[in-house]
């Protein structure tokens, strides 16, 4: 018998997968507009990424340590 806080966590659990999912797909279907990538271009999103990416490598490395 499954105890009344298990079914309640896998409920939550449930709830915020489906939410998450709903994001992703919601993102993609924004991001198939030809008028919301020219304006993702200009923002320069992509370059974003590509300067937070050494610092979360050496974020990682003292976190190893």
């Amino acid at each position: 018998m499954e105890n009344g806080n298990a079914g309640f966590n896998n409920k939550d659990t449930l709830f915020m997968l489906s939410g998450v999912a709903l994001i992703v797909f919601g993102a993609g279907l924004i991001l198939t507009n030809p008028i919301a990538r020219r304006y993702m271009g200009q923002l320069g999103v992509g370059d974003l990424a590509n300067l937070a990416l050494p610092d979360l490598d050496r974020y990682l490395k003292l976190r190893a340590m």
